[in-house]
């Protein structure tokens, strides 16, 4: 009997698998699209608009968005507010400890505001792949992950191609990069990877401890992060929203950039929820290769031998991770079935 419900059950797990696979391919496109558009809002001709309140803008459009969804749940407002109340005024301590990772997002989007600024688009999407080994190493801190030997070789061999990428001197402007803007983008952009590693792997356990819908957390998430933020403008852009107004230097473009941020922000809570962390990071790394084409024509993106290399490095620090996963899940369900086979 128990092999029949095993038979029974896999096209459910067929289809769980294919919608990881969507969820991690759509996130890897958006991944692209925010990292490409996010580097010519800071190059484009015209006047700059604010990053701050960029942010703040995004997370209002994920809270209308999570509020919506979180409605089309109950079909109900009646049943919608007191979702609500049971969420925000009846467990305080949960409000609080969602607050930690809605601070770590703030912080994490102004940083890649500022990296996107002084690092060219396919060094950026390189860089910021090191929140793969900032995730793994909060896994292993806080949720008590553990990893395979070749798994440690994967994250060193991404540690050393990503160090190659940094010092292989590419860009896409026909200006050569300053030491000092090089060292502001790679600390800004490393700043943002420990975010993105410890914010993600908290989130990601609160997530898979309470029933709390994905799309609740979000609401949480969002409207926690509206006080850090607008903290953030009174902070560092103050002056200029005081002189030129909240909306300067908005156009079309910086309002499709929100709302691409925003769904972004969706998916990457979806990934979270229904695969793991740290392959979400891997999967993403495939955003390298597109971003770097991209920049071949958008950009007129400069590549050397050593950024090559040290690409070839970080893709090959995907498989090789990927490979390792595979076969441990594959071990792990060869056990089970043993274990749950009936003795005759």
């Amino acid at each position: 009997m128990k092999r029949d419900k095993k038979i029974m059950d896999t096209p459910d797990a067929h289809s769980t698998g294919l919608l990881k696979v969507a969820i991690l391919v759509t996130g890897t496109i958006m991944d692209s699209l925010v990292g490409l558009s996010m580097r010519y809002s800071g190059t484009r001709d015209g006047p700059m608009f604010s990053s701050p309140t960029a942010v703040v803008m995004t997370e209002w459009v994920k809270l209308y968005l999570s509020l919506f969804l979180v409605y089309l749940q109950h079909n109900s407002f009646r049943a919608l507010r007191k979702d609500l109340y049971s969420t925000f005024v009846s467990n305080p301590m949960d409000l609080i400890k969602v607050s930690v990772p809605s601070l770590c997002f703030v912080i994490q989007n102004n940083l890649l505001y500022v990296s996107t600024s002084y690092l060219d688009a396919a060094t950026y999407q390189v860089t910021y792949q090191l929140k793969i080994l900032t995730t793994a190493l909060f896994a292993v801190l806080i949720l008590g992950r553990k990893l395979l030997p070749t798994q440690w070789t994967a994250l060193v061999l991404l540690v050393v191609g990503v160090a190659m990428v940094q010092i292989s001197g590419s860009s896409d402007s026909p200006v050569p990069r300053t030491e000092l803007y090089s060292v502001i983008g790679f600390v800004a952009v490393l700043g943002a990877c420990f975010m993105s590693g410890f914010g993600g792997v908290y989130f990601e356990k609160i997530l898979k401890s309470s029933d709390v819908s994905i799309w609740m957390r979000n609401v949480q998430l969002s409207l926690l992060s509206l006080p850090f933020g607008f903290m953030t403008c009174l902070i560092s852009d103050w002056n200029k929203i005081r002189l030129h107004g909240w909306f300067y230097g908005y156009d079309f473009f910086i309002v499709y950039l929100i709302v691409l941020q925003a769904a972004g922000g969706m998916v990457v809570s979806l990934v979270i929820k229904y695969a793991d962390n740290i392959l979400k990071g891997f999967a993403t790394s495939l955003a390298i290769i597109i971003s770097w084409l991209a920049s071949i024509y958008l950009f007129n993106f400069r590549i050397t031998l050593l950024f090559i290399l040290g690409v070839k490095l970080v893709i090959g620090s995907i498989f090789l991770y990927i490979r390792s996963a595979q076969v441990e899940n594959s071990s792990e369900i060869y056990t089970k079935i043993n274990e749950n086979e009936e003795v005759p």
